[in-house]
């Protein structure tokens, strides 16, 4: 079937059953107990480690506002109604509706369920150690209790972050929120404040474990595949906050004015390798439409041209520009860009990658003609993305990139462009440009200069005021390329976090999603929908 339904209650609402008469005096042990999950030393620490695996999967969700996120950024786009799909790449974009009964409403509420309880989770359990300790417990030794509490508080942080990324609000909790106590409602802003605290606190508690038993590395099955030692686990804390606090900007404007001294000081000080997680296997951990689903031949997925199309030298990307968007048709991309298929035709495009294993370092393929599924518009495609395409044919087994080290080098390379320290920037741009056959960017280029002269410059960007043409890009448009490249299927909306802050959104695309009708009704308040959308932006889209 291609419709899946489900019933969920949202994770920020305490619900109690009402009392009736006779009940028979049975523990059911196959339900959660809370009370009995934080009464001892290891079930408080198995509360806490099993948190890593609800968030990380509900990112990857096939049910979630991230699946639709990647089609409104354009990362992704889908013929098939499931998931929100077909909905969210319709041109022109429409409101989020957030009606009762709304044909998303599942999607919808996904993540702010999942982000939500799992906040509350992580506090709760941060909570259970203090009182451990304070009554003279412990969870093994002080490191431990030290490790126990900084995962605590870095799957706290990750969930406020990525609830700060998707919604206009959601509620604050913490250690010192109590279990009893709903929150009200807090704006995006004041979330992603909160979870860079958070995560500023998994910070200090990792620096207390370096000595004592049982501290770090952490156990591999609490980020599955990752001992991550402590100076491992502060670099990733840092790099989240790097992510959360560029990303949380809803507009241009929003994103010229956050600190970007600090993102440069975390990205800097962050991840020094790709950042991934293993995934199927039997882990429990999964990557189920980025690994799954979208290998689903049909219309579960293609790359659109919008932003991709940038790779193009040929003339063919300028051409699709130059023709109404409903009358728009697939085209091959040429480009010296090793991430893309080799050739210059599409016969030559598909025997360099006839199956989803591709060669190393190749992302995309030109795939079979006949799984295409024919469209009229942007959703007509030649191409899928492939990165995971080996994991794919060995049962979605294998490692999936929760954070590139690219999507972190590419923060601080954006801090130093916006601050004017150009030849910081380049040095980390070329990194990945040249790797994948594209010339370096000279480092004595200014911040408005096209990088290149030459006829295979990529990107080539929309010229406005027509935006019916392109030209070489600049130093920041070659920086956003790299980045897109390279987080395309990684991590929690980033796509969509960018193109937002850059003001780089196809015009109308609603740029939050509201508090689910659902949370709304059990906190008896006005249910609203999702309005608040982008304006005409830098391609005219």
């Amino acid at each position: 079937m291609r419709k899946h339904i489900s019933t969920l209650v949202t994770g920020g609402t305490l619900l109690g059953l009402a009392a009736c008469g006779d009940n028979l005096a049975v523990t059911n042990l196959n339900n959660p107990d809370v009370q009995r999950a934080y009464s001892t030393p290891a079930g408080i620490e198995g509360v806490i480690a099993g948190i890593g695996v609800q968030v990380f999967n509900a990112q990857r969700a096939t049910e979630s506002v991230n699946t639709q996120a990647r089609i409104l950024s354009g990362e992704n786009i889908a013929s098939v109604a499931n998931f929100g799909m077909a909905a969210r790449s319709a041109l022109p974009r429409s409101i989020i509706s957030n009606e009762l009964g709304n044909d998303n409403q599942v999607g919808n509420i996904a993540n702010f369920n999942t982000f939500t309880r799992q906040s509350r989770s992580a506090s709760n359990g941060v909570a259970a150690v203090n009182r451990l300790v304070a009554s003279g417990g412990t969870i093994g030794s002080t490191a431990q209790n030290a490790r126990a509490k900084a995962f605590g508080f870095l799957m706290l942080g990750h969930a406020l972050g990525n609830l700060a990324l998707a919604y206009d609000s959601a509620a604050i909790v913490t250690p010192a929120t109590p279990s009893e106590e709903v929150p009200g409602l807090s704006a995006a802003p004041a979330v992603g404040a909160a979870s860079l605290a958070m995560l500023d606190s998994a910070i200090a508690q990792a620096r207390l474990t370096v000595t004592g038993s049982n501290g770090f590395p952490l156990p591999t099955t609490w980020l599955n595949g990752q001992a991550l030692s402590a100076d491992g686990f502060i670099r990733y804390a840092r790099s989240l906050k790097a992510r959360y606090r560029a990303g949380v900007a809803r507009t241009p404007a929003q994103r010229g004015s956050v600190a970007w001294a600090e993102v440069i000081a975390d990205a800097t000080n962050g991840i020094t390798a790709d950042f991934t997680i293993n995934v199927g296997g039997g882990s429990g951990w999964t990557a189920a439409y980025d690994m799954t689903q979208m290998y689903v031949t049909g219309g579960w997925h293609a790359v659109p041209y919008f932003y991709y199309g940038m790779a193009d030298v040929s003339g063919a990307y300028d051409a699709w520009l130059a023709v109404d968007v409903g009358s728009r048709r697939a085209f091959t991309v040429v480009t010296p860009d090793k991430r893309w298929p080799a050739g210059d035709t599409r016969t030559a495009q598909q025997a360099a990658g006839p199956t989803n294993t591709l060669p190393t370092g190749v992302y995309f393929r030109n795939r079979p003609t006949g799984d295409d599924v024919p469209l009229v518009g942007p959703g007509d495609s030649q191409y899928d993305h492939r990165r995971y395409g080996a994991s794919n044919l060995n049962n979605s087994t294998g490692p999936y990139t929760e954070m590139s080290k690219t999507e972190i080098d590419m923060l601080a390379a954006e801090g130093y462009i916006r601050t004017g320290n150009i030849p910081a920037a380049v040095a980390l741009i070329n990194v990945t440009r040249v790797k994948n056959g594209l010339e370096a960017i000279p480092t004595n280029i200014s911040a408005t200069a096209p990088i290149s002269t030459s006829a295979s410059c990529v990107p080539r960007v929309p010229q406005g005021p027509n935006f019916t043409s392109t030209a070489c890009g600049t130093v920041l448009e070659a920086m956003k390329y790299e980045k897109r490249m390279e987080t395309a299927y990684t991590g929690y909306m980033i796509w969509f976090a960018d193109n937002r802050g850059w003001g780089d959104l196809v015009t109308g695309t609603v740029v939050e999603w509201p508090v689910p009708y659902q949370e709304m009704q059990v906190r008896q308040q006005k249910y609203y929908n999702g309005t608040n959308r982008s304006v005409r932006g830098t391609y005219g889209f």
